[in-house]
């Protein structure tokens, strides 16, 4: 009988957390009000610190406020609790303590029955040995993990969590960014969109984007031209890069046109630009998982370098959509989803049963809980998709060549 659940976000943010948070809480609510609930502050930093939120009945009175806000009212952290020498250089753990055993005495002591988490395929992949150490240790917990994530990448999830939402901010964002496109002549506009490893969010936002293009009116006798408001280039990790190939395309754009605006995935020659640091000597920052801080390497400013000189470019902008996207509060498609995966993630725990929730794409889409040993990162954008091939072509871009690395 489940009597206690917790709750935690963890990780980036995404246009869902928030509202996910109070999804759970309306549910537990609505189907099993004597179930206390508890949400534990910024991710498992606060699980291994014992610092928790108490869901109060006046919480529970206005859960439904959360859905309209990003962000996460709980708070999030980058916190894996395998990785023991990282939790005891941030003050986490003691030197020689298990995190994982930290985090079962935790949720031991405060008589945790099933443990929500929402977050990508680290977070929820983390979840799971939790609950795996706990269950040889005899300690019963039933974990549930929601699917978020906005790169859409968690196999074998069909759509994660806020990732409609944060194409279409991703638009809005490029809206006025590439009004910028005659602030000065033969400009570059490079739009780095987040994607580290798959680029669904940088072709979904360059189609939101078009889409947004096709609903307006243009005036180009005095300049109001679709060709220069439009994407000239989208790039992204899944497809072969050629730059000489594109250089010499977008050098005719940039004759005709005055400006070129790209899309770029901030994993699009990832590999590339690390190899080059590393050539020169230079040392390439990782964080808790092992993932290149991509911050810290700006690929965006990369493309822009190479892009630059070869189509004279007399100006040159590059800018990031991703905090403006990730934190944004969901759109209506959004909302749906998360409603339909948050009354089954607690539908699930109440059975005590255990995974990640979504549209299982190895089994007919269904919506299900989907084991955890199933849940992997990295799943790629698959570039023979139609509307991709479409968006390509109406582009004049070449259409795509997998990538060596896929």
């Amino acid at each position: 009988m489940v009597t206690k659940v917790a709750l935690l976000t963890a990780g980036g943010f995404a246009p869902c957390l928030s509202s996910a948070v109070g999804g759970l809480i309306e549910r537990y609510s609505a189907v099993a009000p004597d179930v206390e609930i508890i949400a534990y502050r910024y991710g498992y930093q606060g699980l291994l610190q014992g610092d928790s939120i108490a869901i109060t009945p006046e919480i529970r009175a206005k859960a439904g406020l959360l859905h309209r806000f990003g962000g996460s009212p709980i708070g999030n952290s980058r916190v894996k609790l395998t990785n023991a020498a990282d939790l005891v250089k941030r003050g986490l753990v003691a030197e020689g303590v298990d995190p994982l055993q930290a985090a079962a005495d935790r949720l031991t002591a405060d008589g945790v029955d099933v443990l929500h988490t929402i977050g990508g395929d680290d977070t929820n992949t983390t979840a799971a040995d939790l609950a795996a150490f706990l269950a040889k240790n005899d300690y019963a917990l039933t974990v549930v993990g929601l699917p978020k994530t906005i790169d859409n990448d968690v196999i074998p999830i069909r759509q994660s969590l806020g990732a409609w939402t944060a194409a279409e901010q991703g638009a809005r964002f490029a809206q006025n960014v590439v009004g910028e496109h005659n602030s000065g002549s033969r400009m570059l506009i490079v739009h780095e969109v987040m994607g580290r490893h798959c680029g669904w969010l940088t072709a979904a936002t360059a189609r939101a984007y078009r889409d947004w293009l096709d609903s307006q009116e243009w005036l180009p006798e005095i300049g109001l031209s679709r060709d220069a408001w439009d994407v000239h280039g989208v790039y992204v990790p899944e497809a072969a890069f050629d730059l000489e190939g594109e250089a010499a395309r977008l050098k005719e754009v940039m004759d005709t046109v005055g400006s070129v605006t790209l899309f770029v995935s901030e994993g699009a020659g990832l590999d590339t630009i690390v190899a080059e640091l590393e050539r020169s000597g230079e040392e390439v920052a990782r964080d808790p998982f092992g993932h290149v801080k991509i911050d810290k390497i700006n690929p965006g400013a990369w493309f822009a370098s190479k892009f630059a000189e070869k189509l004279g470019a007399d100006k040159v902008l590059v800018q990031k959509s991703g905090y403006f996207a990730r934190s944004a509060a969901p759109n209506e498609a959004d909302l749906a989803l998360i409603r339909s995966m948050t009354d089954l993630a607690v539908d699930s725990a109440l059975r005590g049963e255990p995974g990640v929730i979504g549209h299982d794409e190895e089994q007919g889409d269904e919506l299900r809980a989907i084991e955890f040993e199933r849940i992997k990162g990295g799943k790629p954008f698959d570039i023979t998709l139609d509307w991709y091939g479409e968006l390509l072509a109406g582009l004049g871009q070449p259409a795509p060549q997998p990538a060596a690395a896929h």
